[in-house]
């Protein structure tokens, strides 16, 4: 080989793999997540935190208190069909899970672990 064609090939190669940190890094940014091994967190955007911040959490917050108005009335229906754990998980636990232990503008609540 010649000194230009080694050169060609060693330059080619080189700028191959500097540029495979970039392509992982726009490869993460498809797909929308955090890059810690540990949790697999959403990283959402801001509009995203906004319209959760001001349309979604009052929402979930209200969905609370109504599903607990709704858990107290309905107690004893539930305590006469056995289900009391399944009805205050579906009308308070839920709602209120997913309004103050959900990151925000996230979808899912709380952390995953690999």
């Amino acid at each position: 080989m010649t000194l230009f064609r080694t050169l060609a090939a060693v330059l080619a190669l080189t700028t191959g793999l500097f540029a495979l940190p970039v392509q992982a890094g726009i490869e993460q940014e498809q797909q929308n997540i955090s890059g810690d091994p540990t949790y697999t967190l959403e990283a959402p955007k801001a509009y995203a935190m906004v319209g959760d911040l001001l349309i979604a959490r009052p929402l979930l917050i209200a969905a609370t208190v109504v599903g607990a108005g709704l858990f107290v009335i309905t107690l004893p229906f539930s305590a006469g069909g056995g289900n009391i754990g399944e009805a205050g998980k579906a009308l308070v636990v839920e709602p209120g899970k997913a309004a103050f232990v959900r990151c925000l503008g996230c979808t899912e609540s709380g952390y995953k672990r690999d």
